[in-house]
């Protein structure tokens, strides 16, 4: 063989050689939360298992839900469904119900977390606990030199454009907490009449003035705050921690009115074609030092038992593991919204006013 032809041949062995490796390792695909997917606690994962994980990173419940009914299924192996959706999911088999016994770490998870029937349905347990917390009222220190006391602070004239709120249905809840139709009970946000709806919207209309953006994602909201567009929002503890990584004085709180929250879960699509590796994903995930790394990078509760102990008391004191009983009851928990679409409606009306 001529050296040319020979050197020709022996780059397209090599090209067909890396070829072969590159669909060798399989993909795994995530349609979460943000920092649900971190490098810092998924790069270990892939080295150990061979595998690549891709996540694609959603801005609310409905999003999800609208991908999984659009055909998009067959594209994901493991989504996070919050408790506002997590149950529509796995009754309309758009999630495999779970072998248990492949997830060894499923026993230390908060009983609190697991004995609710959110993921079950016949029998069934569809989804795993991951992480849960609240929507907080995040707030610029130099602005508010002591933490505002109600979520009504958002519609004060003084802070007109430096608002943000959250794309999402949590600002109708909070609105409708403003309201004080919470006081007949949490549930009673997710069940509002067609009266409490319209005086909800009359309310979000009179917030407009204030809303310099409504954020849809978190990387989003953190850069509004860095970049001194907004002073105040409702936000996570996710872009709490981001924000005091780079230094930026933001101050956390929940108003005495309460504010909702989330139990967010890991299900394994019902049409994943990698479900033995999705399993090995989600018992890594549970387990309670992978816990607090995600922890760690999110700011959000860990649903394994495991990981108070793991940790210092100045980190228990700040995922509020110290109180965990009194913090979790200033958190009303999204649940399913049987008119979820008479919602949704009245939110684009907001949004879409002059």
């Amino acid at each position: 063989m001529k050296p040319v032809v020979k050197r020709i041949a022996t780059a397209v062995c090599f090209v067909t050689f890396l070829s072969a490796c590159h669909k060798s390792e399989p993909v795994l695909s995530l349609l979460v939360w943000e920092g649900y997917a971190d490098p810092s606690f998924i790069k270990p994962f892939e080295q150990k298992c061979h595998c690549k994980v891709s996540a694609a990173y959603m801005g609310s419940s409905d999003e999800l839900v609208a991908k999984l009914r659009g055909g998009s299924a067959g594209n994901y192996d493991i989504i996070s469904p919050s408790s506002d959706v997590a149950g529509t999911i796995a009754t309309a088999g758009l999630a495999a119900p779970l072998d248990l016994s492949k997830l060894p770490s499923y026993g230390s998870l908060l009983p609190v977390l697991t004995s609710l029937p959110l993921v079950k349905s016949n029998g069934k347990v569809y989804g795993v606990p991951y992480q849960w917390g609240p929507n907080p009222l995040l707030y610029d220190t130099t602005q508010f030199k002591t933490p505002p006391e109600s979520w009504s602070v958002l519609w004060e004239p003084s802070l007109r454009g430096k608002v943000s709120v959250w794309d999402d249905l949590s600002t109708v809840y909070m609105a409708a907490q403003v309201l004080g139709y919470d006081k007949a009970g949490p549930t009673a946000l997710y069940n509002l009449t067609d009266e409490q709806l319209a005086k909800v919207k009359a309310k979000l209309l009179e917030l407009k003035p204030n809303i310099r953006k409504m954020w849809s994602t978190g990387g989003e909201l953190t850069n509004l705050f860095e970049a001194h567009e907004v002073s105040i929002a409702m936000g996570w503890p996710l872009m709490t921690n981001q924000l005091r990584a780079r230094q930026f004085p933001i101050g956390e709180t929940i108003p005495k009115e309460n504010t909702t929250g989330w139990i967010d879960h890991l299900m394994i699509t019902a049409a994943s074609q990698h479900q033995d590796l999705a399993y090995k994903l989600i018992e890594y995930l549970s387990q309670a030092p992978v816990q607090k790394q995600v922890s760690a990078v999110t700011g959000y509760l860990p649903a394994n038992s495991g990981v108070a102990p793991l940790l210092s008391a100045e980190e228990r004191h700040n995922l509020h593991l110290d109180d965990l009983d009194a913090y979790q009851k200033r958190i009303y928990f999204w649940e399913n919204v049987p008119r979820r679409d008479k919602y949704n409606q009245m939110w684009n009306e907001v949004k879409a006013a002059q």
